[in-house]
């Protein structure tokens, strides 16, 4: 692995923790029944969506950064590729987040366009990633 993608991975894998307790603070949430959350639909929807996609998008981006390595691509360009696949599990959680911070947010937020500026990050970072693989 390139050095670039050593010390990204590096990065990644110290986000792993903070997932984990995220889970656990969703878990208190519900053990203890905390006002806002339970009885929250679209807090409780948006918060367990950003918790699985901060997940999987982590775990998404340590496999791409193997294969950004492979791909045949200007360096420039691995560059972007690395930066705009590890963006998304940083924004869209962000935005899943952010859009309802207070217990009684009934709708998203502003900050709820995180999640598809998240999205559109992880899109063309796989386009230029799959181009440069083929």
């Amino acid at each position: 692995m390139s050095p670039s993608s050593l010390s990204t991975a590096g990065v990644l894998l110290i986000t792993v923790p903070a997932v984990a307790f995220g889970g656990l603070s969703l878990l208190a949430h519900i053990m203890r029944d905390i006002p806002g959350y339970l009885d929250n639909p679209v807090r409780r929807g948006l918060w367990r969506a950003g918790h699985a996609h901060a997940g999987v998008l982590v775990l998404f981006a340590l496999v791409a950064l193997l294969y950004i390595d492979q791909a045949d691509l200007p360096e420039s360009m691995k560059s972007l590729t690395r930066a705009l696949i590890v963006a998304a599990p940083i924004l869209m959680p962000l935005g899943f987040f952010l859009s309802v911070v207070r217990p009684s947010d009934t709708r998203p937020n502003k900050l709820i366009w995180l999640v598809a500026l998240g999205g559109i990050s992880l899109g063309a970072g796989t386009l230029s990633l799959g181009i440069g693989l083929v």
